[in-house]
């Protein structure tokens, strides 16, 4: 496979079609971006991890491979968002942009050349079609939450009940009931506990649990709780 990532595509000849990814991670009570250096010239210093889409490679594919070179393994969740052929600006001038969004628990594995997390909300600039992507697939993560595992791949494999809801605060962009938070968890049966507990500062322990979705009969509705304002 061709597809060639931002640190190898000086040479390149200009394609219709490019792949392009809003890799995310969470740092503390944000949403960080990957982003990589610019190529040579290019009127801003950073850019999403891309590539070119390549003919006899189906573009799931493709991207997948940028995603992992830029992050250094493979990321934990990934989906396509948007295809896009509007005026706004590409780095490379490409007429089509296929956008991805992908997920990843690690920011701190050693990443592709050149690599850099940016706090999503401080985000340098960037070619206004790269900044539409951000929107759309911060957009994306908030409409998908409901119905795909997003937030338990942005964790470790155990996790405490405060974190997962941390993280869907961070998805969300608002803060959430705790009680309404953890009734709903049980209701739709995603997680179990374990037996292992976590000291956290002067509280009582917290109990550790995993992602453990179980088969249920009927419709599965997805997590349904309170916001606050």
């Amino acid at each position: 496979m061709r597809t060639h990532t931002k640190s190898s595509i000086r040479g390149a000849q200009p394609a219709s079609v490019s792949l392009d990814l809003v890799i995310c991670a969470p740092a503390g009570r944000q949403l960080s971006v990957l982003l990589v250096p610019s190529a040579e010239g290019s009127r801003e210093k950073w850019t999403l991890p891309w590539g070119w889409s390549v003919a006899g490679v189906q573009p799931d594919d493709g991207a997948l491979k940028i995603a992992t070179t830029a992050l250094g393994a493979k990321p934990s969740w990934i989906t396509q968002v948007v295809a896009t052929g509007d005026e706004k600006r590409h780095p490379a001038g490409a007429s089509i942009s296929v956008g991805y969004v992908a997920v990843t628990a690690a920011r701190e594995r050693a990443l592709g050349e050149g690599a850099v997390w940016f706090p999503s909300q401080h985000l340098p600039a960037m070619a206004p079609r790269h900044v539409a992507l951000v929107a759309a697939a911060a957009e994306a993560l908030r409409v998908r939450l409901d119905t795909a595992p997003i937030a338990f791949r942005l964790l470790p494999p155990t996790f405490t009940l405060s974190e997962l809801q941390e993280v869907y605060e961070l998805l969300l962009g608002r803060s959430v009931h705790k009680a309404s938070f953890r009734r709903s968890l049980q209701a739709v049966w995603l997680v179990e506990p374990t037996d292992e507990w976590r000291s956290e500062g002067r509280g009582r322990p917290a109990q550790l649990f995993r992602y453990a979705p179980r088969k249920r009969r009927g419709n599965r509705r997805g997590v349904r709780f309170d916001l606050l304002d």
